[in-house]
């Protein structure tokens, strides 16, 4: 059973900076890409940055590029969302997500397995 389990959330001001971390169980992390989404209350949920399964490629939402970077230990089946640089408009519930048929891709529906998400806030 494929498990994925968020951290790293709460509430901070902005201009601070979090680091949210995703720890996956199961034997699909080290051939699965690796992505964060996130929902604001009554929005659509929305890609925020992803990773390819060795790491070596990464791609953001313009909203977040050079303030957010993502990060993959394959050794500790652990995925990292550093941000920087947050704003009020950056609060809502990110969302770890795990997908192998697809590779690196910003659709949400080529995700497989997600996980409950941690809730950040930032405030003005």
């Amino acid at each position: 059973q494929v498990q994925l389990v968020e951290s790293g959330g709460g509430l901070v001001q902005a201009g601070g900076s979090l680091r949210l971390s995703c720890e996956v169980s199961g034997r699909t992390f080290s051939g699965s890409a690796m992505a964060w989404f996130r929902q604001a209350p009554g929005k659509e949920r929305e890609f925020v940055a992803a990773i390819s399964w060795s790491g070596g490629r990464t791609d953001y939402a313009d909203s977040v590029k050079d303030r957010f970077t993502i990060s993959r230990d394959n050794v500790k089946n652990t995925v990292v969302l550093q941000m920087n640089s947050l704003k009020p408009e950056d609060t809502a519930v990110y969302i770890c997500a795990a997908g192998r048929q697809y590779g690196l891709t910003t659709r949400s529906n080529h995700y497989d397995y997600w996980g409950q998400g941690t809730q950040v806030t930032v405030s003005s």
